[in-house]
């Protein structure tokens, strides 16, 4: 009796451990990226989900590349649970795959974050850039900034 209920209860929590991954399905963030001032190159971002991360490129949740056209980008995240993210993205030449700084640490490349968040001595902190996600598709619009 006693390995039929812990048999049954094993097979209720996997059952429910199920259901977050299939709700994750269609779960979509749009980063349009505008105000780009040619279409060479692509747009590298990166999806964030805690402070202890953002915006450290080689911790990030989620990390896309995306053509430019027209001066314009979009960054699609699939997939992605509810939860807290910020972006952090840059404007890179063909090929190129870590953003270039100059000596200081200042951006040398476009760049951006959710919200438009700006820069200081240093990056924004994740609560400036960040965004409360329920889930759904949703659209976060950003303007680059050229240095």
């Amino acid at each position: 009796m006693r390995s039929r209920i812990l048999t049954a209860a094993v097979a209720i929590a996997a059952g429910l451990a199920a259901v977050p991954a299939e709700a994750q399905q269609g779960n979509t963030i749009n980063v349009v990226v505008s105000g780009i001032k040619d279409n060479n190159g692509h747009i590298r971002c990166g999806l964030f989900n805690s402070a202890a991360t953002f915006p450290k490129d080689e911790q990030k949740f989620q990390g896309v590349e995306a053509p430019i056209a027209n001066g314009q980008s979009t960054c699609t995240f699939t997939n992605v649970p509810h939860g807290t993210y910020a972006v952090a993205y840059y404007k890179a030449a063909p090929g190129q795959t870590k953003m270039n700084t100059g000596m200081f640490g200042s951006p040398a490349d476009p760049y951006g974050f959710s919200r438009n968040a700006t820069i200081g001595m240093g990056p924004p902190s994740f609560n400036a850039a960040a965004y409360s996600y329920a889930g759904g598709n949703t659209s976060w619009p950003v303007t680059i900034t050229y240095p």
